[in-house]
């Protein structure tokens, strides 16, 4: 009965889309009506056959499928690229040679270098460290901002405590990490860092100093919420000796689109021993990993083209095998093969509306679903997120359904011309 429905619903709306044409005759409205009459006829139901069925299914199951792929897809490239580009730097100036003169030299001349494209730049000191509680050790990448730093990223993922680093001993570390080592905010811990570069011995003794945890941030990266931890500036520089010098600037600009042309911009101006990288070459295998998931796309539609050509091919073909001998009736009346042409190219058409219907609706459905209730869930160490990321575009429910209409009207063509060139006298020799 759903069936049914939605076929008289798509010949109501055919039918009314040539109607408001005026200049369209009863040439065109003629196959469009005996087609309907093939489809909804009381003598001969067959149309509603498990191969009309199978036709239907394959191709709305091909739509969600390449619909939920190019959702989900974009949801990975959309939220990795956003998750990226909100926490970390868009581009990173540090030094060949460790360490940085004092940022009261070097700030003026890269804020006059970037002029109106800088939204913001942040001195940092940092190095790795081995980070110490009560019940866990870890490897980490300490780095000391001010406390007046904005820390978007930090601060839009806070989970526990506070952000703010107004105290010398405070430390945020991240979700994972805190895991690790089994600590929550008010927790003390340690920072181990090596002095001078060199491996700790009696006459080196390491950096030590003692923080307490201020906040725990989950951005969904373990790639940060792994190996990352935020202390004071003058905190950093206290514990890594190295005075009022810095290890580089977090500079962020006001449009995304010129980030490369400004990191070649400070890459030609500033000299030794200054170096520049931006976002997209200090993250080039998470991007490089984002152009790879691409690739399969053109298989994936291949594959889902194949089988709608075929479904419809078959479905049209054994409906003129079982309409030959109506076929030959209505030629022998006069009907033109043009005619006989778009009697069965409607049919194609109805049928491909309707798989892209359920198509659309199976696919939005499940994405609804996933979204709604996280039924699939990830490993955030290998896939930089704990959900499964979808976007819901009304581009690419468009762009698939239009694709996929124009495909299967094209391989109407086939049976639909096999229909025309059939006799009336060879009609009444094959009934």
């Amino acid at each position: 009965m759903l069936s049914r429905y939605i076929f008289y619903s798509l010949y109501k709306f055919l039918f009314f889309l040539i109607k408001i044409n005026q200049t369209i005759t009863i040439w065109m409205l003629f196959p469009l009506y005996i087609s309907k009459r093939f489809t909804f006829s009381k003598k001969d139901s067959r149309f509603f056959s498990f191969i009309s069925v199978i036709s239907i299914v394959g191709i709305s199951l091909g739509v969600a499928t390449l619909i939920i792929a190019l959702s989900i897809l974009k949801g990975f490239e959309k939220t990795i690229t956003n998750k990226i580009i909100d926490f970390d730097a868009h581009i990173k100036i540090s030094s060949i040679s460790n360490t940085l003169p004092d940022y009261h030299t070097g700030l003026p001349r890269i804020k006059a270098l970037l002029g109106n494209n800088l939204l913001e730049i942040n001195p940092y000191a940092s190095s790795l460290a081995i980070i110490t509680s009560k019940r866990g050790t870890e490897g980490i990448n300490i780095i000391g901002v001010f406390p007046d730093n904005k820390m978007r990223g930090i601060k839009e993922n806070m989970t526990f405590g506070n952000i703010s680093l107004n105290d010398p001993a405070s430390i945020i570390i991240g979700k994972k990490l805190a895991d690790k080592i089994y600590a929550k905010p008010g927790d003390k811990v340690t920072l181990f860092t090596l002095k001078n570069d060199k491996i700790p011995s009696p006459e080196n003794m390491p950096n030590i100093k003692n923080f307490v945890i201020s906040g725990i941030f989950e951005s969904g990266m373990a790639e940060y919420d792994d190996a990352f931890a935020y202390i004071n500036i003058n905190s950093a520089q206290s514990l890594l000796k190295i005075g009022d010098n810095i290890n580089g600037y977090d500079i962020r600009v006001n449009d995304i689109s010129k980030i490369d042309s400004l990191n070649h911009l400070l890459q030609v101006r500033l000299k030794y021993p200054y170096r520049t990288a931006s976002i997209y070459e200090s993250h080039k295998n998470i991007f490089t990993w984002i152009d790879l998931q691409k690739k399969p796309i053109p298989i994936v539609l291949g594959l889902i083209i194949i089988v709608a050509v075929f479904n419809i091919i078959g479905t049209l073909l054994m409906m003129v095998l079982e309409k030959t001998n109506a076929i030959g009736i209505l030629k022998s009346l006069g009907a033109a093969g043009k005619q006989i042409t778009l009697i069965f190219l409607f049919q194609g058409m109805v049928l491909a509306l309707a798989g892209i219907f359920l198509g659309n609706i199976i696919g939005f459905l499940i994405m609804e679903i996933q979204l709604k209730y996280n039924i699939i869930t990830l490993p955030s160490s290998v896939y930089f997120m704990s959900t499964v990321p979808i976007y819901l575009s009304v581009t690419i429910f468009g762009g698939v359904s239009i694709l996929t209409l124009l495909l299967c009207i094209i391989a109407s063509v086939i049976p639909s011309y096999v229909a025309s060139r059939i006799k009336p006298a060879s009609t009444i020799r094959f009934n």
